[in-house]
């Protein structure tokens, strides 16, 4: 589980708070990079940028790449940015920290899973130099803009649920058949907790029943929303996250599928995604 700022027109207040940030989380730019030193359980100084070389190439890439779409509606800028990481191996585990270990800020654009493909893909939409994306990333994943484990947002819902908003859940807007569901985050059913040092949060989550996202649910959705496969286990909110891209052939989810069969990104059929989960929860970003 792993899982904002104008993308232009940028003022000077608004260039000098972006750098205050960076400064402030301690982010260190470095080819490769570890920290260096004991740090207490979940210490907070000096997180570090772990970057690669070739993460780097395929950031500057991406941000030129870009530019052309700066001035698009958001739908188009999703769209073409989500379709930049077609083909994009999967890969687990790739983000650094934990309830003994400090947190860096990793940026892994070689290998990414479907929270970090959301992350990258929304940290990206709202930049368009090499630092709008550090600190939108941060924003992005982690609340309070603080570059910590326990700050992370581990939950899909956690876009929507604490500051800075990514997103707000749209679930039952775009579906009168949504239902609302009470659960303690973190807590498996089974007992014991999924991430180790974090707290069991209280939470209600709305979900669409997949039986029930028929035509006229579709027709609410915008390109650029983020669907979660909703998860029937109480300490989980969803499984899976992906992006809903409207194409001529039809809906799609595009997403960071783990199946052997794809082990990549990949643009999913909807309506047959669908039928391998008990339903969806969806949020609309902010920007």
């Amino acid at each position: 589980m792993s899982a904002g700022m104008p993308r232009s027109g940028r003022s000077a207040r608004e260039t000098a708070g972006l750098a205050a940030r960076l400064v402030v989380a301690g982010v260190i730019i470095a080819t490769s990079c570890a920290l260096s030193g004991a740090l207490a359980p979940g210490a907070l100084a000096s997180p570090q940028t772990q970057i690669s070389a070739a993460s780097e190439q395929t950031l500057e890439t991406m941000l030129t790449a870009d530019q052309g779409a700066a001035r698009t509606d958001p739908a188009v800028r999703a769209d073409e940015i989500s379709r930049r990481f077609l083909g994009t191996p999967y890969g687990a585990d790739t983000l650094v920290g934990s309830a003994t270990e400090p947190e860096q800020l990793v940026v892994n654009l070689q290998r990414v899973d479907c929270f970090t493909y959301a992350d990258y893909v929304e940290a990206l939409k709202r930049a368009d130099t090499r630092e709008q994306f550090l600190a939108s990333l941060i924003d992005v994943r982690y609340k309070d803009g603080v570059v910590a484990f326990q700050n992370r947002r581990h939950f899909f819902t956690d876009w929507a649920a604490s500051a800075p908003a990514v997103a707000t859940d749209v679930t039952s807007s775009v579906s009168a058949h949504a239902i609302p569901v009470t659960k303690n985050l973190n807590r498996k059913d089974s007992g014991g907790a999924y991430l180790a040092g974090l707290p069991v949060v209280a939470r209600t989550v709305s979900y669409i029943p997949s039986g029930q996202v028929d035509s006229d649910v579709v027709g609410r959705l915008r390109t650029g929303d983020y669907l979660g496969a909703y998860a029937e286990d109480g300490g989980l909110d969803v499984t899976h996250v992906g992006i809903f891209i409207a194409t001529p052939d039809g809906p799609v989810f595009r997403n960071a599928s783990s199946r052997s069969a794809d082990d990549k990104v990949v643009d999913t059929p909807l309506s047959g995604y669908l039928r391998t989960v008990p339903g969806l929860v969806v949020l609309r970003p902010v920007v």
